[in-house]
């Protein structure tokens, strides 16, 4: 088993700071705003040779349990019943607080192995608050500079007696990384198979998006079966994307699935603050990584112009889209508001026709037992490659049936053409005169090949190249 190791503390005492740090890349949200965490995060980290489970937490506050603090703070108690031990940490320029004081005192009574780590220790501005950190009882601090790096042995010191105590083992793994599942293993070199790529040894990278509350992270929750993303009537409380592992058993057998819960995308005009900034550009980045975007829509709202943003980027990115239309059970005109929706995508998004609508209830579980079936379904074809003989037969039978209009008198000869990858299908038809070929009959083009091999709601790629002269050699 993996050790994990929770990082815990009152709000902006660099918690996030030394968990980008120890993971090696920035996944959470850094400000200087305290409490921008909000949901826990968990990621592969290292720390002087030792592999572990790091877990960035919500800062701790002393507050009711009505509020949104409340349900902050119960995340946080999971990591900490989870976590092999703790890494406490205080801001040693503020010095101890009385919040600080109360939950050591909590952390002291409890059964999980605590390090207490002053941060921002860089400079002597910090000397007093970390002679003060002794006063708290639960063992002499480990002075770092999350920031800047600093105290990282001392740190590895007090890893390896914890570590040594509790008679942990430390498992070295294979690293793994998450991108290598987008990686180009597309170009495959017998273009003759007429064939479906997917590998399912990788998982499957599924982000889930959409405008601000309505309903990712109940979906999420649902789907896992347990309360791991934070949820409410307050709009816009997820604001990391946070990923996590969801195994789905289907018919086919189990399959692992990356799944992203991401931050609400508001219109551009209306997002003003840093954070949301921030939380904006982690979503996307969250769009880039993934293999399937599910498009959550509210069907209490009207379709807004902003799910027809979001619906174009997933497209221009080249991912799979399955929409999950949320809260239908709510609705009484049901019929009426899914024949409307998929008028509206027939009309705005004309370039990914068939684009799979699922309505469900994220709340209820009415109907998300649809949902993974189009989203598999919805891979399956992201990864369909199609042989070249088929392709060269179909593009005779069209250029015959309706050939490209002449240009300036002189005909457009398309020769060949194959499929150069997949993950968007994406394929390249090799012609005389490529500058001069219409779009109107690439998107002709592209609408055939969509009917006729059957790739409905996916995005498709079309690339016309100069063919060789075949005279060209002898020319000269």
């Amino acid at each position: 088993m993996t050790i994990k190791v929770a990082m815990i503390g009152r709000p902006n005492v660099g918690k996030s700071t030394l968990f980008n740090r120890l993971v090696g890349k920035r996944l959470a949200l850094v400000d200087d705003t305290p409490g921008v965490t909000r949901d826990r995060r968990e990621a592969k980290a290292s720390l002087g040779g030792m592999n572990f489970l790091a877990i960035d937490t919500a800062g701790l506050e002393e507050d009711g349990d009505t509020k949104l603090s409340a349900r902050m703070r119960a995340q946080t108690n999971i990591a900490i019943e989870e976590a092999d031990f703790v890494l406490f940490m205080i801001d040693a320029r503020a010095g101890v607080t009385p919040l600080d004081k109360y939950f050591a005192d909590l952390l002291r009574r409890g059964k999980t192995p605590v390090i207490l780590v002053c941060n921002k220790c860089e400079g002597r501005a910090a000397e007093a608050g970390v002679y003060e950190a002794f006063s708290l009882g639960i063992g002499d601090p480990v002075p770092i500079s999350a920031e800047h790096g600093e105290g990282l042995s001392e740190l590895i010191e007090a890893f390896d007696k914890v570590i040594l105590e509790q008679g942990l083992t430390v498992e070295e793994e294979p690293e793994e990384i998450i991108s290598k599942s987008i990686s180009i293993r597309d170009e495959v070199s017998d273009e003759e198979a007429d064939a479906t790529e997917i590998d399912s040894g990788l998982p499957l990278q599924m982000a889930i998006v959409g405008r601000p509350n309505v309903g990712k992270s109940t979906l999420v929750n649902y789907l896992l079966g347990e309360e791991r993303q934070i949820t409410g009537p307050e709009a816009g409380l997820t604001r990391d994307s946070i990923g996590v592992t969801y195994y789905y058993e289907g018919p086919d057998g189990t399959r692992e699935i990356r799944m992203f819960d991401t931050a609400g995308l508001r219109r551009k005009s209306k997002v003003m603050e840093k954070l949301e900034k921030l939380s904006v550009a982690d979503t996307i980045r969250a769009l880039n990584f993934a293999e399937v975007v599910v498009l959550m829509i509210d069907a209490t709202m009207p379709f807004e112009k902003q799910d027809l943003n979001i619906a174009s980027l997933i497209v221009q990115e080249g991912r799979a889209l399955v929409i999950a239309l949320n809260k239908y059970d709510m609705m009484e005109n049901r019929q009426e508001v899914m024949k409307d929706i998929q008028e509206t995508l027939e009309h705005s998004l004309p370039q990914v026709k068939g684009i799979p609508v699922v309505p469900i209830s994220a709340l209820t579980g009415r109907s998300v037992d649809k949902l993974m079936p189009a989203v598999f379904e919805s891979y399956r074809l992201w990864n369909r490659r199609v042989s070249t003989a088929k392709l060269n037969k179909w593009l005779a039978a069209t250029m015959a049936y309706h050939p490209h209009p002449s240009v300036k008198g002189r005909r457009i000869k398309m020769r060949y053409m194959t499929q150069v990858k997949t993950r968007p299908p994406t394929f390249a038809i090799f012609c005389n005169r490529p500058a001069d070929v219409a779009r109107s009959y690439e998107r002709y083009m592209l609408n055939e090949i969509r009917w006729d091999f059957e790739l409905p709601g996916v995005p498709i790629r079309l690339l016309l190249r100069k063919g060789d002269n075949p005279y060209g050699k002898s020319l000269k």
